[in-house]
């Protein structure tokens, strides 16, 4: 350990761990201990189980990181999370007790990157390539984007209507990274989630997908939770 705290990241849905590669690098660079795993997206209390497998195996406290999707999975860690010392959320879902994607989503018109999502035969749910190039990952080139498309983990159905327990933002210091072009989570439905979990909130010309097509401002964002927490022993991280 070299004092700073690890840092885990947590990919969404119609994405994988290579998603947060810029990010990865720049953290890596300042010396951080990062880890991108795979979430299978085969349900919520899975993706939560696979972030619990990867932080046992962290030394010392922890950043956690998600974009999209993966912020529900890292605020179903709820009040259990002995070694985490602050969550960064990244265009991300930040439910409250109670609440679940499906109706959170339902309350307004389908943003322009859902618009099309199809269900598969298993239960598993795809985005069409042109909603994810125009629209999903609009500010980033369009060859990268294609092959972000290609490497897509579809989600399962059942996950969007799982009820979210006690919120872990409401036990640990949060940030929020918001999104400003997202089509996919709309920008004040972030400001939302960003509000009433009292988050360290910066605000990027981004599209959904911010941590690809903004780096810098996520890792330096990231940066700041992890140094913030420096002298805070894990599980006693306080707002």
């Amino acid at each position: 350990m070299n004092g700073r705290p690890n840092i885990v990241l947590v990919h969404g849905a119609w994405a994988d761990g290579s998603c947060w590669s810029g990010v990865i690098e720049r953290l890596q660079a300042g010396g951080y201990h990062v880890t991108a795993p795979q979430f299978p997206l085969t349900s919520t209390p899975d993706d939560v189980a696979r972030l619990r497998q990867v932080l046992k195996l962290q030394d010392g406290p922890t950043i956690v990181a998600g974009h999209s999707y993966g912020g529900q999975i890292m605020t179903a860690l709820g009040t259990d999370a002995p070694n985490v010392a602050g969550l960064v959320y990244v265009a991300a879902f930040g439910l409250d007790q109670g609440e679940s994607l499906s109706a959170l989503l339902s309350q307004g018109p389908t943003p322009p990157a859902l618009a099309h999502l199809f269900t598969d035969e298993q239960g598993f749910i795809w985005q069409p390539q042109d909603d994810f190039v125009q629209h999903f990952a609009a500010d980033v080139d369009p060859v990268h984007a294609n092959a972000m498309h290609a490497v897509q983990q579809p989600i399962a159905e059942s996950a969007f209507a799982a009820p979210m327990g006690v919120p872990a933002w409401r036990s640990l210091p949060s940030s929020y990274l918001i999104a400003t072009q997202d089509q996919a989570i709309p920008p004040d439905a972030q400001r939302m989630f960003a509000s009433r979990m009292g988050a360290t909130t910066i605000e990027v010309p981004a599209s959904h997908v911010a941590m690809v097509s903004h780096p810098d401002e996520t890792a330096q964002l990231i940066r700041t939770a992890a140094e913030a927490r420096v002298a805070m022993p894990a599980g006693q991280a306080a707002r």
